[in-house]
């Protein structure tokens, strides 16, 4: 399944396992067939390792050097041309693999399709799993593009799997706003949206508030980068007017997790673009960041 080695370890840091594992294994997965408007997604998951080796490895807020855990870099996921629902089957087993092994699942994309192999896999050990979703986008379409499996379903499907609370969403098809005040009124789905107009009207601590309610004791996290407001993340597939701010998704991200279990998370839709590497940085300090406040958590 592996196709090529990395050029780095994320965060250019030599491999030292406590106790003989790591506590995270960060699988890259460059893909992005399903991708509708900008690509080169693929190149997120290169782009967001090779800019992790030029951080300062120490978290002044959490006055610590998160990797003394142990962080594992994968191999790169090969892609299929079969098509995203065996994209999404082949992520499935490989994260089914990590969590054998008693790791956290730290995932780079790639599109956003991807998200679902992970949640599958987590749910298998998870029972009352939860999904945290930042996104400027709802991805609540049944289908698109002939496909139920596309970036732009990957809420919907985790919305039959398990409960999700949305945190930025600003961009939805009129179908989309539908179904979700349909959902809403139903006691099949357990679904929050949050969206980013009513976050900057009544702030984090609302949302916060509201995605907790939502969230079991168990959660995955993806984070699709053009949650942020593309005046400092311009480089994703969609990006949209009037996202979220750095710390304005840190501190939904470090309120959540020190109330509940992360069983994994991803850092998906970055399109590297040439000449700004900012962007890539930014990735890279956000699931190195994520990392520290999960161990905060553990430790």
């Amino acid at each position: 399944m592996a196709i090529e080695s990395q050029p780095f370890n994320f965060g250019g840091i030599e491999e030292s396992f406590p106790g003989g594992k790591p506590r995270y294994a960060v699988l890259p997965v460059p893909y992005d067939l399903t991708a509708s408007y900008g690509s080169g997604m693929r190149n997120g998951p290169r782009a967001i390792i090779e800019a992790s080796t030029h951080m300062e490895l120490y978290d002044e807020e959490l006055n610590c050097e998160h990797f003394a855990c142990g962080i594992e870099t994968l191999q790169s996921l090969e892609s299929t041309t079969a098509g995203p629902e065996r994209m999404i089957e082949r992520i499935e087993a490989a994260v089914t693999g990590i969590v054998k092994r008693g790791v956290i699942p730290v995932m780079l994309g790639g599109e956003h399709s991807i998200t679902l192999g992970a949640v599958r896999a987590l749910k298998k050990k998870y029972k009352n799993l939860s999904v945290l979703q930042f996104d400027a986008h709802a991805d609540m379409r049944d289908d698109y593009q002939e496909s139920p499996f596309n970036h732009a379903c990957v809420g919907r499907r985790i919305s039959e799997l398990c409960p999700i609370a949305q945190i930025g969403i600003r961009s939805l098809s009129i179908e989309e706003a539908e179904f979700l005040k349909s959902a809403a009124k139903s006691k099949e789905y357990g679904i929050l949206t949050c969206y980013a107009s009513a976050i900057k009207r009544k702030g984090i601590k609302d949302a916060l508030r509201r995605a907790l309610k939502t969230l079991t004791k168990d959660v995955f996290i993806t984070i699709d980068l053009d949650v942020f407001d593309p005046s400092i993340m311009p480089s994703t597939g969609t990006p949209e007017p009037g996202g979220l701010a750095w710390h304005e998704v840190l501190d939904i991200l470090k309120g959540v997790i020190e109330k509940k279990n992360i069983a994994g998370f991803d850092v998906v839709e970055l399109a590297p673009q040439p000449g700004n590497p900012a962007p890539d940085f930014m990735a890279a300090k956000l699931a190195y960041k994520i990392m520290g406040y999960v161990n905060a958590r553990l430790d």
